[in-house]
């Protein structure tokens, strides 16, 4: 068994809210420095930094997998994480049909870049990411089943696109591998807080949208092969001696 130190909700520059100094260098140098060696890339409807990231880390300890941090019709933010950047494009097709035809206003919101694994300047995507899509939450939830990720509704105690807060209750459809509470709470005080929160793992994850914030917060993932999708599942499902905690 070993041991991982995970942050697995990070933006870049492709967030319109993420700070410029969200690029993949210094997003891996920051994670190995807080001591973190597993980090998943979570950009608002958007995959397109991934594999920048990912090409980053490379000839280092960290572990990087892609992911997305989809928003449903309902308006509430969830983490779609994958094993490849194969898997995450995929789901950007179908992500990007479910997509309303806005335009992002940078002067507003904040550019939107892709860049690459050093930082470089790629190009801006201009349309609106930080937006509802067209698919709702138990629809979308089986889509990323159905292309072998995991499902977490994000930070589900915020008042701003927290599952609990947005709908006031759990779908009992939801097909969900774990949730998310935010840096604000623990676990144990989610649990007292929502009373009608079910027995489903509860993760913490940073959300960083700048340098400092990255392993602000962090779960631990006592593992027994490399980290996947599979081993984060047994994880938290405590398969055969694999854990979780939040410390």
């Amino acid at each position: 068994m070993r041991e991982y130190r995970a942050d697995l909700h990070l933006h870049t520059v492709l967030s319109a809210c993420a700070e410029v100094e969200m690029i993949p260098p210094l997003i891996v140098d920051e994670a190995l420095y807080k001591g973190l060696n597993l980090i998943a890339i979570t950009d608002h409807n958007a995959t397109a930094n991934v594999t920048a990231v990912i090409a980053a880390a490379q000839d280092t300890e960290l572990i990087v997998l892609p992911g997305m941090e989809l928003q449903t019709r309902e308006e509430v933010d969830v983490l779609c994480l994958f094993d490849t950047p194969e898997q995450a494009a995929l789901w950007q097709t179908q992500v990007d049909a479910w997509m309303l035809p806005l335009q992002n206003d940078a002067t507003r919101f904040g550019p939107q870049f892709v860049v690459d694994a050093e930082g470089e300047f790629v190009r801006e995507e201009t349309r609106m990411l930080q937006a509802p899509t067209k698919m709702n939450l138990e629809n979308a939830a089986r889509a990323v089943h159905a292309l072998g990720g995991l499902v977490i509704p994000a930070h589900i105690d915020r008042p701003s696109k927290g599952l609990l807060q947005v709908l006031g209750l759990w779908p009992p459809d939801l097909e969900a591998d774990a949730a998310e509470v935010s840096p604000n709470i623990r676990p144990s005080q989610a649990r007292a807080r929502y009373p009608f929160l079910p027995e489903i793992p509860l993760i913490t994850s940073s959300d960083a949208h700048f340098l400092e914030g990255i392993g602000q917060v962090m779960s631990i993932f006592i593992l027994d092969a490399p980290p996947s999708i599979t081993e984060l599942w047994r994880a938290l499902q405590g398969i055969k001696g694999r854990r979780f905690y939040v410390p």
